[in-house]
């Protein structure tokens, strides 16, 4: 597996991504225009619940689909592709379907006794829908991320995210026109409508993609396995691994969705003691977790996409022994998910109040953005170090370090919320991040011989973002009185001239360069 591999697999995932988030973008506003800071809380209550059945029926498997497709790749044998794919969804089908109807039945005790909100039941019952659609695509997804094949999950996330946001923004002014609880129903109903569309086309790509072509893809892989030393074939039972897999993953990441969907559950309640009403606190919730906690992971979509490739790369490498291609995968990729973290960083802090006050008309949105921009680069690093660790087959480092972090952000959701409000957990966040990132770095440098440059890295990233982000800032702040142009299409020129001359200065201080890629194959 060389290394073109990975970046142009990251290259399709990142388009398709960002052409995602950019409709996610525009759909964000739209929602904030129809639904009530409340309501927006409400809505994103019920993805808690989501959370956890999706970590039941999906999560695990599609990493464990993902990883023993990758493995038999490294071993030399493709016998048995499909036949792990299909075992992968007839369980998590099954556990979907069973979900599905638990959920529809209990969604009112859901809403009233755990959520603690009772207009999340309605929603709740129509997000009960998604769970078999969405559980079939994700093994799908699985599979062909196993064989580098990321066309066709990247279009069946912009696929699904296009007929979500057309949904709705067609049948809001039909059915919900001036009602924001009927609103947040039908956004709901989006979901729906958008995974049932992605999972047609993932499953109709099954048949157009032939096994020829499937085939010829795999040789290619192989090819470049030659010279490694070859395995002995075993006779298997790939149901059996595959729930072996899938066991530890799902259950570790099922306690995390448990802590996560604590803390988001807790967050509300803790807001009401520390003296705000129970629609003050919902819309406190809303617009943080709606919108300005969405308008920082914008920018992760690259490490993301590098991170779902780095899972299969590094435990197909792994099979072969390719040690020196585990290395050089990860320097690489932790390098550059600093570097994009320090960026967003420095366009957050600069541009984040009047971000958050232009794109949604609510200046709380600006002011979480402004902090919420340190999390950047220990949150994006996070996603990557997790990867490549579970890629190695160490999840438990991962799940470990994760409820660790998680642990301590309920600790300041629980003691710190009452005393300071939204800020003790904002404070909590970036302290928990912080631990999560130490912990998964030093686990890395453990199992991963990585030459570690914090010149390169860290400090002509972070000098570079300072020095333009203040002659950036200053420049808008004189022209914006004086421009004829909108503020908003002002303001996003003035980001997108932020990020060329960040990207030119790192090339002229030769902190990145074109031959990095090449000596990486």
């Amino acid at each position: 597996m060389s290394k073109n591999s990975i970046i142009k697999g990251t290259l399709i995932l990142t388009i398709a991504g960002f052409a995602t988030r950019i409709i996610g973008f525009f759909y964000r506003i739209f929602l904030s225009n129809i639904l009530k800071p409340e309501d927006m809380g409400v809505y994103q209550l019920i993805f808690p619940v989501y959370g956890i059945c999706f970590t039941l029926y999906a999560s695990g498997i599609q990493t464990s689909i993902s990883r023993l497709v990758a493995a038999e790749i490294g071993k030399h044998d493709t016998s048995n592709l499909k036949r792990i794919l299909r075992t992968g969804i007839i369980l998590s089908f099954t556990i979907a379907i069973t979900l599905s109807i638990l959920l529809n039945r209990n969604a009112s005790f859901i809403a009233t006794n755990i959520l603690l909100e009772s207009k999340c039941a309605g929603s709740l019952k129509i997000l009960s829908y998604v769970f078999p659609f969405c559980g079939i695509t994700a093994c799908i997804n699985g599979y062909y991320y196993g064989i580098k094949r990321a066309g066709v999950p990247a279009m069946t996330q912009l696929f699904e995210q296009i007929i979500r946001v057309a949904s709705v923004y067609i049948l809001a002014p039909l059915f919900a026109a001036g009602d924001s609880a009927k609103a947040c129903e039908l956004a709901v109903w989006g979901i729906l409508f958008g995974e049932i569309a992605s999972n047609g086309y993932n499953i109709i790509s099954m048949f157009i993609v032939k096994p020829s072509k499937i085939q010829e893809s795999i040789k290619l892989k192989i090819q470049e396995f030659r010279n490694y030393r070859s395995h002995k074939e075993e006779r298997t039972s790939y149901t059996s691994n595959l729930i072996k897999l899938a066991l530890p993953l799902t259950s570790n990441r099922l306690l995390i969705s448990i802590l996560s969907s604590i803390e988001a559950i807790l967050i509300p309640s803790m807001l009401k003691q520390y003296g705000l009403s129970a629609t003050e606190a919902l819309s406190v919730y809303g617009v943080l977790t709606g919108m300005s906690i969405p308008f920082i992971m914008f920018p992760s979509t690259i490490t993301n996409s590098f991170a779902v490739l780095l899972l299969p790369t590094v435990s197909e490498a792994q099979a072969a022994n390719n040690n020196n291609m585990i290395n050089k995968t990860t320097a690489l990729s932790i390098k550059y998910s600093l570097i994009i973290g320090i960026l967003s960083t420095g366009i957050f802090i600069t541009f984040g109040n009047a971000l958050g006050t232009l794109v949604f008309n609510n200046e709380s949105a600006g002011v979480f953005l402004t902090i919420l921009a340190w999390l950047c680069p220990f949150l994006y690093l996070t996603t990557t170090l997790g990867s490549i660790l579970n890629g190695l087959g160490k999840p438990h480092i991962t799940f470990f370090n994760t409820v660790i972090g998680l642990s301590v952000r309920i600790i300041f959701v629980v003691f710190l919320v009452p005393q300071r409000g939204i800020w003790g957990y904002l404070i909590g966040m970036l302290v928990s991040q912080i631990i999560i990132s130490t912990l998964d770095t030093f686990a890395i440098f453990r199992n991963v011989k990585v030459t570690f440059n914090p010149v390169d890295w860290i400090v002509k990233p972070g000098l570079i973002t300072a020095f333009i982000g203040f002659l950036t800032n200053r420049s808008y702040l004189f022209i914006k009185d004086h421009a004829s142009m909108s503020s908003l299409a002002l303001l996003l020129c003035f980001c997108l001239f932020l990020v060329i001359c960040y990207i030119i200065m790192l090339f002229i201080t030769k902190a990145i360069s074109m031959d990095e890629f090449k000596r990486a194959k």
